[in-house]
Parts: C-alpha cells; structure tokens; sequence
C-alpha cells in the first residue's frame, strides 16, 4: 500500500508538490461530475449587473433584508417593474 502523506499541514499550508509523482495526480475528468462541477465554480450570467452605490431609506433596506437571501435582486425587480408603469425623462 501506498503511503500518502497529507498534502495540508496542520497550518493549512499545502505542502511541497515537487516531490509527488505527478503519475499519482488524477486528471479532472475522472473527478465525480458533482466535484467537477463544485470546482470550476459558478457559470458565468449571461447578462451581467453593474455594481453601483445607492442610498435607500433605511426602512426599504430593513424590510428587503429581513425577507432572506437575494434581497438585493429583488430590489432591482421592484426598480424594474417601476420602470414598466413609469416614464423617466
């Protein structure tokens, strides 16, 4: 049996590579499509946002905040629907 030492210290710190048998790394595609997946990361949006600073009230942002994760989409879907009943000059 192959002794494997673990690639992380106790400090976290990856250990020195040079010494593995690059024969003994495994190449990405014979990863688990659920690993595979978690690794390359996100999918890039089709239609990015642009970041910007805005100033609200703090009563809007405590009640968009208060209704969980993707509070910040759903104020730009209120802006949105705004702009559908609204004219801008």
């Amino acid at each position: 049996m192959v002794s494997r030492k673990p690639l992380i210290d106790q400090d976290g710190e990856v250990g020195d590579l040079s010494k593995i048998d690059p024969a003994n790394f495994k190449p990405f595609t014979s990863l688990p499509s659920s690993l595979q997946a978690k690794l390359k990361g996100r999918p890039k949006a089709l239609v990015t946002k642009e970041r910007i600073t805005i100033r609200l009230s703090p009563d809007v942002v405590q009640t968009f905040r208060s209704s969980g994760d993707g509070w910040q989409t759903r104020i730009d879907a209120a802006l949105r629907e705004w702009l559908q009943t609204h004219k801008v000059a």
